[in-house]
C-alpha cells in the first residue's frame, strides 16, 4: 500500500486534468518568502508531511492569512509540530464545499461518492454512491439525491457532473487506486477547484 500526501495527490490530479486551486509548497522560510510571490493574499496554509493524515485535528490549517507577517508566524508554529515536512499554501477561494470520493470494494470494485464536504462531512452524512462505470444520467441522479446539491445553478451542476464522470474514467485508467478523497471541492460563482486531496494505492 502506498499513500500519496496532499501535495502528491494534487500534483497527480493536476496532471490528469482536474482543476486544482493555485498552490505552492515551502520547506523553509527562504522558500516561503520566494514562492509566496506567486500567490495573491488572502491565503490558506496547511501543514504537510508523509505521516500527517488529519490536519484539522492537529490545528494544522490556518485560514485567511492576509500578509507575509501572518504567513511567517503560522509557518513557524507549524514547523514546531510533529512530522512537519513543509507547508502547502493555497489561494483562499469562496464557494460551497463538496466531497468527491473513490473507494475500491471487494464486491463491486470502484464506487464513487458525492456529498456535502468540509470539516462537518462525517456529521452530516449527506452522501450518495454509484458503482463504476456509470453514465451522465446516473451522475445527475447521484447529485440530486443529496441535500448538498440544492440551490446549485446549472453551470455548477454541470461542473460536478463532469468531475464525477472524470473520476470514473480515472479509476478505469488507474485500477490500483484503493481510495481517493477530494474534500473539499469548492464550487463558487466564478471558480471551481479541488482544494484538498488524498490517494491510497494498493
Amino acid at each position: 500500500m502506498n499513500i500519496f500526501t496532499e501535495k502528491e495527490a494534487e500534483e497527480f490530479l493536476d496532471k490528469e486534468s482536474f482543476e486544482i486551486v493555485r498552490r505552492i509548497f515551502a520547506k523553509n522560510e527562504k522558500e516561503l518568502k520566494l514562492n509566496l510571490k506567486q500567490i495573491c493574499f488572502p491565503v490558506v496554509m496547511k501543514i504537510s508531511g508523509r505521516e500527517i493524515i488529519h490536519k484539522n485535528q492537529m490545528n494544522g490549517v490556518e485560514l485567511n492569512l492576509r500578509n507575509f507577517e501572518q504567513t511567517l508566524k503560522a509557518f513557524k508554529e507549524f514547523k514546531k509540530m510533529k512530522n512537519f515536512e513543509g507547508v502547502i499554501i493555497q489561494k483562499q477561494i469562496q464557494g460551497k464545499e463538496f466531497l468527491l470520493g473513490v473507494k475500491k470494494t471487494q464486491e463491486f470494485e470502484h464506487a464513487i461518492s458525492f456529498g456535502a464536504g468540509g470539516i462537518h462531512t462525517e456529521e452530516l452524512k449527506d452522501v450518495s454512491f454509484r458503482i463504476c462505470p456509470f453514465n451522465e444520467t446516473e451522475a445527475i441522479k447521484m447529485i440530486k439525491e443529496t441535500n448538498a446539491s440544492k440551490n446549485l445553478n446549472e453551470k455548477n451542476f454541470r461542473i460536478i457532473k463532469k468531475n464525477l464522470i472524470k473520476l470514473c474514467r480515472l479509476v478505469a485508467k488507474y485500477p490500483k487506486i484503493k481510495e481517493l478523497d477530494i474534500n473539499p471541492f469548492i464550487v463558487g460563482e466564478k471558480i471551481s477547484k479541488i482544494v484538498d486531496a488524498r490517494i491510497v494505492w494498493e
